[in-house]
């Protein structure tokens, strides 16, 4: 797949909200990489991002930047919303966040075999006021 098709294709992706699934291998594999916590299967994954996206956080994804190749995609943005439900152990603060993050895709046969998130934990933990103290 031409770099091109690969960036339209997770710009569909975050464009449907996390809804449409259709471009991720069956047996795809989320990471978070802060806790090392992996889903699996479209099922998995898609349970993950409603819980995220619409229960712990009522939020979208701005992209950024989307840089490409063949087999692999970074996309650059910032998650954004209202803390709606327990997160990081930290219960819901109806607070609104701007947290950076950024997802490494893996690509096989036209398909995201692999997720890599980054999402900034601290800064998420800043914004509600949750930081641990020193």
């Amino acid at each position: 797949m031409s770099p091109d098709r690969v960036k339209a294709m997770i710009q569909r992706y975050v464009d449907s909200n996390h809804g449409d699934l259709s471009m991720m291998a069956d047996d795809v594999v989320f990471r978070t990489m802060a806790t090392g916590e992996e889903v699996r299967g479209r099922e998995g994954v898609a349970a993950m991002l409603h819980h995220i996206y619409h229960v712990a956080f009522d939020a979208k994804a701005e992209t950024h930047a989307i840089i490409a190749d063949e087999r692999n995609a970074v996309l650059e943005g910032t998650f954004v919303g209202r803390h709606i439900g327990e997160f990081a152990g930290v219960p819901a603060t109806n607070k609104e966040i701007r947290v950076p993050l950024c997802v490494v895709y893996d690509l096989e046969n036209d398909k995201i075999t692999r997720g890599r998130v980054y999402f900034e934990v601290p800064a998420f933990l800043a914004q509600v006021g949750a930081m641990p103290s020193r």
